[in-house]
C-alpha cells in the first residue's frame, strides 16, 4: 500500500518547528519537566524522543497530551568523567529536583557513556557520540529523532536531524542511515497506541 502522506507536500520546516513549539508549550506537565531540566542545567542537555514526539501525535490524533507516555528521556553530554558513578550522581541529583509525580518517570543519561553499555544491552555496535544531538541521528526512526531544550528566554531550541515532516505526517520509517533490528517490534507497539500512524517498512 502506498504511503498516503507521500502525496501531500510537507509544510516548510519553519512552520513545523513553530507547530512543535506550540504543542510543547501547551502541555503543562511537559513544560514543568523542561523548567526543572533548565534549572539543573546539565551540559548539552536535551529532552528527547517519546516525551516530544508522542505529544505531537497525541495532539494530531485528538488524544490526551500525555497518552502513552512512559518516561521523559533527559539526555546530557559530559565526556569529562565516563564512570558509572559520575552518571549515577547526576541521576540521583536530578531525581531529587523533579516533582514527585514525574520524578520516577525521568530517565537521565549521559550520552558520552552510551557506547560503553549499548552493545551489551542491545546487541548492536555503537560508536562514541560527540554531543547529545548526534544521538538523535541514530534513533530507530526519523519521527523519533527530535529533542528540545528550554532556553533562558523561554524559547525552545529544537534539534531534529531528519526534519519534522515524518513526525507531523504520522509516518514511521526506519532510520535510513542506521538500520537496527528493533524497528519491527517498535513499529508494532506504535500501531497499538496510534493506529493512525503509517508504517513504512524498511
Amino acid at each position: 500500500m502506498a504511503d498516503p502522506s507521500s502525496a501531500l507536500p510537507a509544510p516548510p520546516e519553519t512552520e513545523l518547528v513553530a507547530r512543535l513549539e506550540a504543542i510543547v508549550v501547551g502541555n503543562p506537565r511537559l513544560m514543568s519537566v523542561l523548567r526543572t531540566a533548565r534549572v539543573l542545567d546539565l551540559p548539552d542537555w536535551l529532552l528527547v524522543s517519546g516525551a516530544v514526539y508522542q505529544g505531537v501525535w497525541n495532539h494530531l490524533t485528538g488524544r490526551d497530551p500525555n497518552y502513552g507516555l512512559k518516561d521523559y528521556d533527559l539526555a546530557y553530554y559530559d565526556a569529562s568523567d565516563l564512570s558509572y558513578e559520575a552518571e549515577d550522581r547526576v541521576i540521583r541529583h536530578g531525581a531529587a529536583a523533579f516533582a514527585p509525580d514525574v520524578s520516577p518517570l525521568v530517565e537521565i543519561r549521559n550520552q558520552a557513556r552510551v557506547h560503553i553499555w549499548f552493545e551489551g544491552h542491545f546487541g548492536e555496535p555503537y560508536s562514541p557520540l560527540s554531543c547529545s544531538a548526534e544521538a538523535l541521528s541514530r534513533f530507530v526512526a526519523p519521527a523519533f529523532a527530535v529533542g528540545v531544550r528550554l532556553l533562558a528566554d523561554d524559547h525552545l531550541h529544537v534539534e531534529a536531524p531528519f526534519g519534522l515532516a515524518d513526525l507531523f505526517t504520522l509516518r514511521l520509517r526506519p532510520n535510513p542511515y542506521r538500520v537496527t533490528t528493533g524497528f519491527a517490534k517498535i513499529s508494532a507497539k506504535v500501531r497499538e497506541r496510534w493506529p493512525e500512524v503509517t508504517i513504512v517498512p524498511g
